[in-house]
């Protein structure tokens, strides 16, 4: 089996359809697949108002829109599906028997390699692998409402599922921006496990009256940190979905208590929705009631799932966050409230739902430790993702101090010879944690500042410096100090889907983690001072025509990419120049940001030859006035010093010792803080 290319979907209902769409977004070939053409022409029609939304929006062009339509073609009839197809994804109605049906269809028309996935939300994966003629070859593909904006998807292997067949579609998932959560088949997988029952039990306080659903509602919402409470939630998605799911979880797991509730089941029966509106205040002591009992029911089960092995306690917790959209998931609130809390909440809720939670959650006084390095061994490969997905793997102090020891132990290890660095979900890195130095600034703490910046550079000067042979498969965003972590490596490989930038200037501050020494070595001073200065987004074309990106492939060809670099260091990291000269980027940078033109661009003035009408030349002059100056004069001072022979290890002490000059300035606290509150910066230094 090869690398997945060609998709079918069958059901072009809601799911259907965004699956098709996000799918195509991403330049896979699509089949939208349904039994009538009408119903194949509704789900093109779906996908064509989301697409039209989204050009307004100015997310895509028209020409983009009219690409990614071209590659959805209609087709009626799941026996019409082409047979070299290489994953088919089944998202039809929640019915085991006209699943079935489907599977032994496409089992018959599809080519030996084909995968074939279900989308379901409850359904045994098992039972189903073992109706669909190929069990080596199914999983179960749970996407999460609306596929093509929610970035989670749950992969279920069955029992007999081969690994070469989840590596590809775990592949398929990760190159359309995926955050990938692989679990056990359990009824629920992990999300709807936890979140179904906790959809019920709202629907049990205003059956007991405890409150109404607008007070429940206000209560979930401060509880949880969520903007929609439960009741709101089944309006939008439908309550009859809900009582299916939970009548479901109720059979499967043998816990009555997850039975739809009474006035659930009397709301679907009369086809209507919940009544949200009235007063949402309610007294301290029925907001208490309403709040352990919801926070107690998910406590209870998120440690369950864990106790079963069906997932890390951490992919609970990024379920939550990336699925539901939650400010923290189960164990972080359980952190949060206090242990003594959480485990007294979930004994009650465990006492009345006759349900047994595990004793290592129950016992518990520390708080959870997670963990946001992963760390994988296959032969003599070591694999390090940063899981952080929710934060777009942003480095703050435990990632970065996770990383460091992930590497300190692989480096340690003489039977590996290649250490590969990626991240979870559509982002690489997506720079560092701005909170924290703001926080910092406003309690006057530069020494943290520093310290975490130190860390930083200890961690990447021990990825620069390894032995190993070092990979980033920068796949997605690589920003700031993502971007500067790459450039720590000897290889960087890129697809489509790469976008680098260097935003610190524009934002009161320089790139600290290396950025200023690694970039001017690698592709030149004047391609570094287009990089770095004006914070110019790079896509991948460009980014390897600077040097910035060693290899700019196919999705498909990453893997292949990857071998034939594994144990193989490079011969020359520094070039100090570009790859391209050719590039249109590569000569404009040249003239534009050359010596000779410097002392007018740092003076807010457009060099003389040039053109202010130029699009490229009026680019750069916004860019750079939209900078803060002192941040752009030291940054251009710390990549001069990287091309004026100095080594590398006397750029890098530099760029830590003006650290402290930089973030002196109000313009550090002011950018920082405008990124944070979403506004444009107002500096005020020069």
């Amino acid at each position: 089996m090869g690398p997945i290319e060609k998709v079918a979907v069958i059901g072009a209902g809601n799911m259907g359809s965004g699956i098709a769409q996000k799918s195509a977004q991403e330049r896979f070939m699509v089949q939208m697949v349904d039994r009538e053409l009408e119903w194949v022409e509704r789900g093109q029609g779906i996908v064509s108002s989301f697409l039209d939304e989204a050009e307004e929006r100015r997310i895509f062009n028209p020409k983009q829109v009219e690409e990614i339509k071209s590659r959805i073609s209609g087709v009626v009839g799941t026996e019409n599906v082409d047979p070299s197809t290489d994953l088919v994804i089944e998202a039809v109605f929640e019915d085991f028997d006209v699943k079935k049906s489907v599977f032994q269809t496409l089992n018959r028309v599809c080519g030996d390699g084909t995968i074939l996935a279900s989308n379901t939300s409850s359904l045994s994966v098992n039972e189903l692998a073992e109706v669909t003629g190929r069990p080596d070859r199914f999983v179960g593909l749970h996407f999460f409402y609306h596929p093509a904006k929610n970035r989670l998807v749950e992969i279920i292997p069955a029992s007999m599922t081969s690994e070469e067949s989840v590596k590809l579609v775990e592949q398929y998932c990760k190159s359309m921006g995926k955050v990938v959560i692989v679990c056990k088949d359990r009824p629920g997988f992990v999300v709807n496990r936890f979140f179904v029952p906790w959809l019920n039990e709202a629907c049990l306080l205003l059956e007991e009256g405890v409150g109404t659903a607008a007070q429940i509602d206000a209560v979930s919402r401060n509880s949880f940190e969520i903007g929609m409470g439960p009741f709101a939630l089944m309006n939008l998605t439908g309550p009859p979905i809900a009582l299916h799911s939970t009548d479901y979880l109720a059979e499967q797991l043998e816990t009555p208590r997850y039975r739809g509730a009474t006035n659930l089941r009397k709301l679907v029966e009369e086809g209507k929705m919940w009544d949200i509106n009235g007063p949402e205040d309610c007294d301290l002591e029925t907001s208490k009631v309403i709040s352990e009992r919801l926070l107690g029911q998910v406590f209870s089960v998120s440690s369950q799932i864990v106790e079963e092995g069906v997932c890390s306690m951490e992919d609970v917790d990024r379920g939550a966050k990336v699925g539901l959209r939650w400010a923290k998931g189960p164990f972080e609130i359980a952190n949060e409230i206090g242990m003594s809390n959480a485990s007294r909440m979930a004994s009650d809720y465990s006492d009345m739902a006759n349900i047994e939670v595990p004793e290592w959650f129950i016992d518990r006084k520390e708080k959870f430790e997670f963990s946001y390095v992963d760390l994988e061994i296959e032969d003599d490969v070591a694999k390090v993702k940063l899981n952080r997905p929710e934060a777009m793997n942003a480095l703050n102090v435990d990632l970065v101090t996770q990383l460091g020891l992930a590497v300190d132990e692989v480096n340690s290890m003489s039977d590996i010879s290649t250490i590969i660095f990626e991240g979870a979900g559509k982002a690489f890195v997506a720079g560092a944690d701005v909170k924290f130095f703001v926080d910092k600034l406003r309690e006057d703490s530069f020494e943290e500042i520093y310290e975490f910046t130190a860390k930083g550079h200890e961690v990447l000067n021990s990825i620069e410096n390894s032995q190993k042979t070092t990979i980033a498969l920068t796949t997605g965003l690589a920003l700031g100090g993502g971007l500067e972590l790459a450039l720590s490596c000897d290889y960087r490989i890129g697809t489509r889907r790469s976008q680098f930038r260097f935003p610190e200037t524009s934002i009161g501050i320089y790139p600290g983690l290396g950025g200023t020494q690694r970039t001017a070595r690698i592709c030149g001073l004047e391609c570094s001072r287009y990089a770095i200065l004006a914070g110019n987004f790079l896509d991948s074309v460009t980014a390897y025509d600077l040097g910035l990106l060693t290899h700019n492939v196919h999705p498909s060809e990453v893997d292949s990419v990857v071998n034939s670099l594994i144990g193989i260091k490079p011969e020359n990291k520094y070039a100090f120049g570009p790859v391209n000269d050719g590039s249109k980027v590569v000569a404009f940078s040249k003239k534009f940001y050359s010596d000779a033109n410097i002392g007018a661009l740092l003076a807010g003035e457009i060099p003389s030859g040039f053109d202010s009408d130029d699009p490229m030349v009026s680019r750069q002059v916004k860019s750079l006035s939209r900078g803060a100056p002192i941040a752009i004069r030291i940054a251009s001072e710390l990549l001069s010093y990287a091309t004026n022979g100095s080594s590398l290890e006397d750029g890098l002490k530099l760029e830590l010792e003006r650290l402290e000059e930089i973030f002196g300035t109000s313009d550090a606290e002011e950018g920082l803080s405008a990124l944070i509150e979403g506004r444009r910066p107002k500096y005020n230094s020069s």
